[in-house]
C-alpha cells in the first residue's frame, strides 16, 4: 500500500515528527511504502475561492499543490500529521487541505484510507475535540476510510512525547495498516 503522510508541523524535530517516524516504521515493517510530504516547507498558497478549477482542477495557482495532488491520487492512504495549534491543525496543513477542492471528485473516487496523528501540550479531556471533529468531517465528506487516530495528550516537547505511550501507539497504528 502507498501511504502519503501530510506532515503539518513546521518543527522538523518536534513531537509530531516522533509520531510520524514511529508510524512510518510500523507501516514499512508491514510492507507498506510511506512518503512524508512536509507541507510546511513547500510553496503552497491559500485557496482564493476563484473556482477556476471547477472543483476538479487545474488550479490557476502554480505552486507545490499539483505535486501533492499527484501523490495523493496515486496513493492508497493519507495520514494527517499535525501538532494542535489553537485547537485545530496548523495553518500550513489547513491550507493544503483547503486546496483539495481543486480535485475533490478525483480524491473522493480513490476511496483512500486515512489516519490522524496529533500532539498537544495539554491533557484536558476536551483538548482534541475540535480537531477530531474536523478530521471526522473530512473523512465523511471525502469518503476516506478512517483507520485510526493517535491523540498525543501531554506531548509538549519531544522529551515529554518520548516518555508517553503515543510513539508506541503510532507505531502500532502503522504496523496494523495493510
Amino acid at each position: 500500500m502507498k501511504i502519503v503522510v501530510l506532515m503539518g508541523s513546521p518543527n522538523r524535530k518536534g513531537s509530531t515528527n516522533i509520531l510520524v517516524r514511529e508510524f512510518t516504521r510500523g507501516a514499512e515493517e508491514s510492507g507498506n511504502q510511506v512518503e512524508v510530504v512536509d507541507v510546511c516547507h513547500l510553496n503552497i498558497h491559500p485557496c482564493t475561492g476563484c473556482v477556476h478549477c471547477g472543483y476538479e482542477g487545474p488550479c490557476v495557482q502554480k505552486d507545490d499543490v499539483e505535486m501533492i495532488r499527484q501523490k495523493l491520487l496515486q496513493s492508497d492512504m493519507v495520514v494527517f500529521a499535525t501538532p494542535l495549534y489553537y485547537y485545530g491543525m496548523t495553518a500550513q496543513l489547513k491550507m493544503t487541505v483547503d486546496r483539495f477542492c481543486a480535485y475533490n471528485s478525483s480524491l473522493s473516487s480513490r476511496n483512500l484510507k486515512s489516519a490522524l496523528l496529533t500532539v498537544a501540550w495539554n491533557e484536558d479531556d476536551w483538548t482534541f475535540e475540535a480537531l477530531v471533529a474536523h478530521y471526522k468531517t473530512l473523512v465523511k465528506y471525502i469518503g476516506f476510510e478512517d483507520k485510526g487516530m493517535v491523540l498525543g495528550y501531554g506531548c509538549g516537547t519531544p522529551g515529554m512525547t518520548e516518555r508517553t505511550r503515543y510513539p508506541q501507539a503510532a507505531y502500532l497504528l502503522g504496523k496494523g495498516i495493510s
